[in-house]
């Protein structure tokens, strides 16, 4: 890449190009001196170079070699000669050439960097991204941000192959309750109103399809104020479909076509089989959650009817309150001590459930301080539904069935870990389908839209709408890889009156509709298209793809858990004038004034 400053990059050199005469620019990223001779590995986000200043030659290269120290930027100009025997490094591409320096110039001098860039796990993260101009020097936070233009590319190009436009959303809107917080943005030319960041670009990728664009795309920018985990940021990135005159199996195709055709072009990965699908409850029955990671066994076995036949109170009085009964059989674990039992108790009470049942199988016989309470039919039964042998254990759970499955769902996960029971390498892509159109908020007391109340229910669940909303189904659907959904979406309603039947469900007023999503609403009147989509997390691919576990490996600049950019300081104060422009008084509570 010839350019005023450089012939060519740090990265490219090779015997092919011995005796050539070039200039290269870069960064120091080792010097070691030996007297008259001072080696230099030049660095830029190409690769490394090795270059050989011989201080007899000139004074300049003298000077230069003499001052140059870690991250300096120099330029230099040399010719390419072959490295002698015993010093060639086969892993590098530049690993048999060095350049031997005829000139060079101190570009910019750095100062010594202020964090160990070299151990970042034992580094204070907060001081990692106050300088993570810094960090993003390292080869790998390079190669992560490369492989993320890369993977955009590919979706890109995919897309524009499959007759889809890229329409880009606004970022000021209105603000509509899309279940996290809204981050607002005060208007000073309309004091006491507010613009919400997008939490997504919903509304507007439906206004497209009304608009007659059947096959939107976007690589969108969102923004959700809600705690922060491992996997999820203040703002994100969505790589955003809709599509008319679709169900459910064509949404499906275009974005399964799609995500291989990134495994192919980003690892080199044919994934030739077709994702299986696997329905809501069909998941929650097996693994207890509704994005299982499907590269290990250990499945849930529901053992309601039969342990609800003994005479064991607590498992009966569990059920008859309409709770169940599941258990997880551990293979070859009978020998877990107490204290590793407790361990795993640990676990299920975080998820509110009430103890851990244990019964070790020794001998054809089950081991257990409640094994008195069943007869043994009963056991015989459970050690064959359970397929128990000699040396297995049992973890049982008997709440109600959120409990049961939250509880042994992690469970599953956590033993997964500890006993290293995940195939590595292995991409295990599933389809789950046929979500609740409604679940019931505990927080708020009340029905809720489990995705959101544009999702479409299945024309099947239609006659119960009204009488049993919370058996209704809807064409809700999300992709899971590994244990990780990598997006979701849904068949969208186009009706006006089935939107209001939705809405009457949810005790949402004609009012109340018309103040939040009047001007959607509103379009409906004039031809909505049969539409659906679906939006992957972007950041969340690009992680998985880059085999790291923290997302914030895969954004430039990424905020802490706290929300906060050490860096650049923000979120920040502003200044009285700024504030009384915008109409507003902050009342911080007392304790956080100081």
């Amino acid at each position: 890449m010839k350019t005023a400053y450089r012939t060519n990059t740090c990265g490219e050199l090779t015997l092919k190009e011995e005796g050539a005469e070039v200039t290269l620019i870069g960064w120091c990223d080792t010097i070691r001196d030996h007297g008259n001779l001072t080696f230099i590995d030049l660095r830029d986000r190409y690769g490394i170079t090795q270059i050989v200043m011989d201080h007899k030659k000139s004074d300049e290269i003298n000077k230069v070699g003499k001052e140059s120290r870690k991250e300096f930027v120099i330029q230099v100009k040399g010719n390419v000669k072959k490295r002698p025997e015993g010093t060639v490094k086969k892993d590098m591409p530049t690993g048999e050439i060095e350049i031997d320096i005829t000139s060079a110039k101190i570009i910019t001098k750095a100062d010594p960097i202020p964090v160990d860039l070299n151990d970042r796990i034992n580094t204070n993260e907060d001081l990692l991204l106050k300088y993570r101009y810094l960090a993003l020097r390292k080869d790998d936070l390079q190669k992560i941000l490369m492989l993320r233009h890369k993977t955009v590319k590919v979706v890109r190009d995919f897309c524009d192959e499959e007759g889809f436009i890229e329409i880009e959303t606004p970022i000021l809107a209105k603000s509509t309750p899309e279940g996290a917080r809204d981050y607002l943005v005060p208007s000073r030319v309309n004091p006491g109103r507010f613009y919400a960041l997008p939490q997504s670009p919903q509304l507007f990728k439906q206004l497209s399809m009304i608009a007659g664009f059947d096959k939107y795309m976007q690589i969108a920018r969102c923004f959700r104020d809600e705690d922060l985990r491992a996997d999820r940021q203040p703002e994100f990135t969505q790589i955003d479909i809709e599509m008319s005159f679709v169900e459910q199996e064509d949404i499906l195709a275009v974005n399964e076509r799609l995500i291989k055709r990134v495994w192919k072009e980003i690892l080199g990965t044919e994934l030739t089989e077709a994702f299986p699908v696997m329905t809501y409850d069909e998941a929650m029955e097996r693994y207890g959650i509704d994005r299982p990671d499907t590269r290990f066994g250990l499945e849930l076995i529901n053992l309601t009817e039969t342990l609800s036949k003994g005479d064991f109170q607590v498992f009966n009085g569990v059920v008859e309150k309409g709770g169940i009964i599941k258990a997880i059989n551990l293979k070859g674990k009978a020998d877990l001590s107490r204290k590793e039992i407790s361990k795993l108790e640990d676990v299920v009470k975080i998820y509110k459930a009430k103890g851990l049942a244990t019964l070790k199988l020794a001998d054809g016989k089950f081991e257990s301080n409640i094994v008195k309470f069943f007869s043994e039919e009963i056991l015989n039964k459970l050690k064959e539904e359970t397929k128990a042998e000699d040396g297995d254990i049992l973890l049982v759970v008997a709440d109600t069935p959120k409990i049961v499955n939250d509880s042994l769902g992690s469970l599953r996960v956590s033993l997964a870990k500890t006993y290293d029971l995940v195939k590595k390498d292995q991409w295990n892509f599933l389809w789950v389908v046929d979500f609740p159109m409604f679940d019931f908020s505990e927080e708020f007391n009340r029905i809720q839209a489990m995705h959101h109340p544009f999702t479409s229910p299945k024309k099947a669940d239609l006659d119960i709408l009204e009488s049993d909303p919370m058996k209704v189904k809807s064409d809700a659907y999300d992709l899971v890889l590994n244990g990780y959904e990598l997006g979701g979406g849904s068949i969208r309603i186009h009706d006006p009156e089935l939107q209001k039947r939705i809405f009457d469900v949810l005790k949402i007023s004609d009012e109340d509709a018309k103040e939040k999503f009047g001007f959607f609403l509103d379009a409906f009147k004039y031809g909505a298209p049969p539409h659906g989509g679906l939006a992957f997390g972007l950041d969340r691919i690009i992680m998985l793809l880059a085999g790291t576990t923290n997302i914030r490996d895969v954004i430039a600049f990424p905020k802490n858990k706290a929300a906060e950019s050490p860096m650049d300081g923000s979120p920040g104060k502003v200044d009285s004038k700024q504030m009384e422009e915008l109409s507003l008084i902050i009342n911080l509570p007392e304790e956080e004034k100081q």
